[in-house]
């Protein structure tokens, strides 16, 4: 009987594994939150797939002990835009909004003065920020900023995420009695061919009145 001999492998401690295996996971950390770019706003829930919660969790407090992020609210982190005059910039509203739906597993839709502001229907820069959702009403404050969220109607949420549910609050928003030939244009200008057959769709989710105004704005102009 031959016997084949092996060299036998070192082993390599356990302590020493396990603090290759955290390291890889910080920078693996590092690097998604570096790669979004400053003004990103995240929580651990996107760094799911990196690994356990426990070492997500050890990761983004090591960042934040460094001054790399800043934690925000509950289970909500920034990575934030740095002015040289400014300093610490606070996050749009737009971009905590992105990180609620994923950390809440919830559907928002822009409304009131803020869905106006958005395409330049109205000046206003409101600090109240109000979104309507299919989850629970709620109010995250961040910094000077409140993000109001009001549980509504599953027909106020049919057209969520859509170039036309914004429309739709931004028409509800000013009201019938102040839309124009200027609002229209500005409107008009929103809608890329790609996005009519789409709008024309969800105008049975709008009120009457605001799809009597929208509909001839999807429809391509003929030349004379």
């Amino acid at each position: 009987m031959n016997v084949v001999l092996t060299e036998k492998q070192p082993m390599i401690p356990f302590k020493k594994q396990m603090a290759e295996h955290v390291q890889s996971i910080d920078l693996s950390v590092r690097s998604r939150v570096f790669g979004n770019g400053r003004g990103w706003v995240f929580t651990p829930k996107h760094f799911q797939d990196l690994g356990s919660d426990a070492a997500i969790d050890s990761a983004l407090r090591r960042l934040k002990a460094a001054g790399t992020i800043r934690q925000l609210a509950r289970g909500l982190y920034g990575y934030p835009v740095q002015d040289p005059e400014l300093g610490t910039v606070a996050p749009s509203a737009d971009a905590i909004a992105r990180a609620l739906v994923v950390r809440d597993a919830i559907r928002l839709q822009p409304s009131g003065a803020y869905a106006a502001n958005m395409p330049g229907l109205s000046e206003q820069v409101p600090s109240r920020v109000v979104f309507l959702t299919d989850g629970p009403a709620r109010e995250v404050k961040i910094g000077r900023r409140e993000i109001i969220l009001q549980h509504t109607t599953p027909r106020n949420m049919a057209t969520a995420g859509r170039k036309s549910g914004t429309f739709i609050q931004e028409l509800r928003y000013l009201g019938k009695e102040h839309v124009d030939d200027e609002v229209r244009a500005i409107l008009r200008r929103q809608i890329a061919d790609d996005d009519r057959s789409a709008i024309r769709k969800d105008l049975r989710h709008a009120p009457a009145w605001i799809a009597d105004l929208l509909r001839p704005l999807t429809e391509l102009k003929t030349a004379a």
